[in-house]
């Protein structure tokens, strides 16, 4: 009778330590979970964002200058269509003590300020090879942009121009008529001069022209002139014998 009461009291006390560590082990699962839910989860997913933003970046999003279609732009002041200078120095006028904001084929070159009286000037501008597409802007304090001045096409040219000349010889000598027959080609849109003289050219660039002569030695100097002044020179001395 005493071994069955005994029995019942550690069936029942094996029981509620069941029950008790049931409760237990619910606890620590929900606490596992809020922990989880709460700090664990958002960690990892901001995690994941960090190393996205470090392997692919967002792009930056810039801001473009509002434009002011009533701000007048500015006058630019390129006194010839072509030059063999890398570097320019450009001048113009816009409102006084604003600035002024110059691009060459769309890309920005220099910001300087403008004086009291509207002039600038930019200084020691690089030029590309060939066409250069040029013009500026008027920004005021606002930092509100003008619409763009007029455009203004400079070609910046470095090569020599063609000179080919066929006629005469040098050191040539001659007798008779005191003068001499010259006979080349260059680029239709070059000049040719001969001491100085300006000599026509067809429309393929071809020159025939005489020049008279002197007793003696006569020298010669043929000069080819391109659009931006670069040039070609050929030295001939003709002899004349009478």
């Amino acid at each position: 009778m005493a071994y069955r009461y005994k029995n019942r009291r550690s069936t029942r006390r094996l029981t509620q330590n069941s029950k008790r560590n049931f409760i237990i082990t619910l606890s620590l699962i929900a606490l596992l979970l809020y922990a989880t839910i709460t700090w664990v989860l958002p960690f990892f997913i901001n995690s994941l964002g960090l190393v996205k933003n470090i392997v692919n970046p967002s792009p930056k999003v810039i801001t473009a200058p509002k434009t002011n279609a009533t701000l007048a732009p500015p006058i630019l002041n390129i006194p010839y269509e072509a030059t063999n200078s890398a570097q320019i120095n450009i001048k113009g006028y816009s409102t006084p003590k604003s600035k002024v904001k110059l691009y060459i084929d769309d890309k920005e070159k220099q910001t300087i300020e403008t004086e009291d009286n509207g002039n600038f000037t930019f200084e020691n501008v690089d030029l590309n090879l060939g066409t250069n597409n040029i013009y500026a802007k008027t920004i005021d304090w606002d930092n509100t942009e003008s619409l763009p001045s007029k455009l203004i096409k400079l070609i910046y040219d470095n090569q020599k121009p063609n000179l080919i000349l066929n006629e005469p010889e040098d050191n040539r000598v001659i007798q008779g008529d005191k003068k001499v027959k010259f006979s080349g080609k260059t680029d239709p849109d070059n000049e040719i001069f001969i001491n100085d003289s300006r000599i026509i050219i067809d429309k393929d660039g071809n020159f025939n022209t005489e020049q008279p002569l002197n007793d003696g030695d006569n020298n010669f100097n043929i000069k080819a002139v391109g659009k931006t002044l670069n040039i070609t020179e050929i030295s001939r001395k003709i002899i004349y014998n009478p």
